[in-house]
């Protein structure tokens, strides 16, 4: 969004006082949110003034505080934020023959074309976004490339690790002590003690370690390992506990 339409969200007539920010532009608590909002759908996780020639940075306390957000909208401010981030950090790796970072646009190809590389080469240069190694083989594949040594450690894991008996949830059997988020990939261990639903410490989603779905019923039809190259999975590879 463009300065002048921050303007017209900024100021509209809300009943509601108000308020200095620490770059010295007033805002209201619902014009504030609904700017954040905004930025929040552009896939962003830092809040910046939107007038002409400020672009100053509000930390989240400070959006928080003034916004008088409630905890409902504070639970989506931090979970999404978080999601923003890591769609930021994560979906870029160091391309091996030039090291500039690159992102990948298609999630379902592990083959990525380095637009440096190809320039410099004079033909096309792709290389494996899970071995990070030039790319072998035919393509798109979602499994992995034809070097040798290339697999997903995290897909073994998923495969094998062991099952779990939770401790004070009955009659669930044959479920993975190992899932992967739904939500962000990253990979979580339960410890078979409390509640079977967990909370994602990387993306802040809560879900059910049986079912897999961000669900609070009892009782849950149990989904089978995640055994396919299509899971959602945390890059770099990294396993959590609950």
């Amino acid at each position: 969004m463009c300065g002048c339409c921050f303007c017209l969200v900024l100021y509209e007539e809300f009943a509601s006082p108000r308020a200095e920010m620490s770059c010295g532009h007033a805002v209201t608590p619902m014009s504030l949110t609904n700017w954040c909002r905004r930025l929040l759908e552009e896939v962003r996780f830092k809040f910046v003034c939107g007038q002409p020639n400020c672009n100053r940075e509000w930390p989240y306390v400070e959006v928080r505080k003034m916004a008088l957000l409630t905890p409902e909208e504070r639970e989506y401010f931090e979970s999404t934020m978080a999601l923003n981030t890591a769609r930021e950090y994560f979906n870029s790796k160091t391309c091996p023959g030039c090291s500039f970072s690159v992102t990948r646009k298609d999630d379902s190809n592990l083959s990525v074309r380095c637009q440096i590389c190809t320039v410099r080469k004079g033909r096309a240069y792709e290389f494996c976004w899970q071995c990070l190694k030039e790319w072998k083989g035919p393509q798109p594949r979602t499994d992995r490339c034809d070097n040798d040594g290339c697999f997903n450690e995290a897909l073994k894991t998923l495969r094998t690790c062991p099952e779990i008996l939770f401790e004070s949830v009955k009659n669930v059997r044959g479920c993975p002590s190992i899932r992967a988020c739904p939500t962000c990939g990253s990979l979580l261990e339960h410890t078979s003690k409390k509640c079977k639903n967990l909370l994602c410490p990387r993306c802040r989603v809560e879900f059910c370690f049986v079912c897999l779905k961000a669900t609070f019923k009892l009782s849950c039809p149990r989904t089978q390992r995640q055994l396919t190259s299509g899971t959602k999975l945390q890059q770099p590879y990294e396993l959590k506990r609950d």
